[in-house]
């Protein structure tokens, strides 16, 4: 009980609920297109079922993450992976990414397209949270993922229009979870049982890993972006 009264704990927590909500917002949408075709006395029903299903999936897929991570090399190619998606968050996005999503006005095929459509997007919230949770130094990584999805179910369900109101108006917090990322991939890197033998795991070590990753994203990020606007 104590390890759920740690600041390392609470820390985690809050990197997974910001993570979730930065990379989580496509889910609200895919929800939504999903659903919007069953009758408004379903509507409620879909969302609800289709989100259980995609969260119970997701802390399947993190388990697995979970267990995967401590192989030798795997929290370095996580790291990469996470570096690519922190740099990708900060690009422009595409407004036509869910057009392929179908809707139904039968309850269990929405519910069965939420589903399937979180799994194919799950990737980069599996491997964030899975690196976010590792990060925090806990025994209790399992409970600790799941305690940050439920937390985080709520807000992505009913708050996700709010929270993608305010990425619009403040860029900012964008920018900041770009960098989160980048920060849980150096801290990632780190923790790899195939350097940990090499390399000091000392907090300041940890902290300056954090950093270069979150530096790296955000002048990789601000760069690539800065290209993509240039009038050609």
């Amino acid at each position: 009980m104590e390890e759920f009264l740690t600041a390392h704990f609470w820390l985690a927590v809050g990197q997974i609920i910001m993570i979730d909500i930065l990379l989580g917002g496509d889910n609200a949408v895919v929800i939504a297109l999903a659903c919007r075709q069953l009758p408004l006395h379903l509507r409620l029903k879909g969302v609800l079922w289709g989100t259980a299903g995609a969260i119970v999936l997701r802390v399947i897929l993190i388990a697995f993450a979970l267990t995967l991570l401590q192989v030798p090399f795997l929290k370095l190619v996580g790291a990469a992976l996470l570096l690519w998606i922190g740099v990708k968050l900060l690009q422009p996005q595409d407004e036509n990414g869910h057009a392929s999503i179908q809707a139904s006005d039968k309850l269990w095929a929405a519910v069965k397209t939420v589903i399937i459509a979180d799994l194919v997007m799950s990737i980069d919230n599996v491997i964030a949270i899975a690196g976010a949770a590792t990060g925090a130094g806990s025994q209790h990584q399992l409970p600790l993922v799941i305690f940050g999805l439920l937390v985080s179910v709520p807000i992505i369900i009913w708050g996700s229009q709010l929270v993608l109101k305010l990425m619009d108006r403040f860029p900012l917090i964008i920018t900041v979870g770009g960098m989160l990322l980048g920060w849980i991939a150096g801290t990632m890197a780190l923790s790899d049982p195939a350097v940990q033998n090499y390399l000091p795991q000392t907090l300041a070590w940890r902290y300056g890993f954090g950093l270069v990753g979150a530096i790296g994203v955000w002048l990789v990020g601000a760069a690539l972006k800065k290209h993509r606007q240039a009038p050609l």
